[in-house]
């Protein structure tokens, strides 16, 4: 049974260690969902929050193999819907401004989110919350005609 996995990997910050993980995960074959990297403040380390899915065995090797690279410091697996952990994921969404704005604004606001920047021929919303949460949310926009939809990567934190 494919699961859905949120997978946190601390890395030094080094030249390459992108190309490390994402050639790790294409060498076994393995897809990454979404991966979002920032470095870690007041310090010279990365971290690295992957999405993927695959079976209990898939998801042990994956971390096997990612606590083998080189400049790894600590991996950290977090489950979908996790009490121990907070997962959250950014979407920005573009309608056409011939749309309720007060009505997309309302909706936006029930996901965590609002109307960012109202241009001459747009209207556009930032929301951020869980990442079934953003399905939702995008699900439920279709009536609005998005023209274009931006998600960002899953981010995730221990409690």
């Amino acid at each position: 049974m494919n699961e859905r996995r949120i997978i946190s990997v601390i890395v030094s910050n080094e030249h390459g260690v992108l190309s490390r993980i994402s050639g790790l995960f294409a060498g076994r074959g393995y897809n990454i969902e979404t991966l979002t990297v920032a470095p870690i403040p007041n310090t010279n380390f990365s971290r690295f929050t992957i999405s993927t899915k695959g079976s209990v065995q898939v998801i042990e090797q994956i971390t096997k193999q990612l606590h083998k690279l080189i400049p790894t410091l600590k991996v950290m697996e977090h489950k979908e819907h996790d009490v121990d952990n907070i997962q959250k994921e950014m979407a920005l969404l573009k309608f056409p401004d011939s749309e309720s704005v007060a009505d997309i604004d309302a909706l936006s606001k029930a996901y965590n989110g609002g109307v960012v920047n109202v241009g001459d021929n747009v209207i556009v919303v930032m929301v951020a919350d869980e990442p079934f949460r953003i399905k939702q949310f995008i699900k439920a926009t279709e009536k609005y005609n998005p023209v274009e939809i931006v998600r960002g990567g899953v981010v995730a934190i221990e409690r």
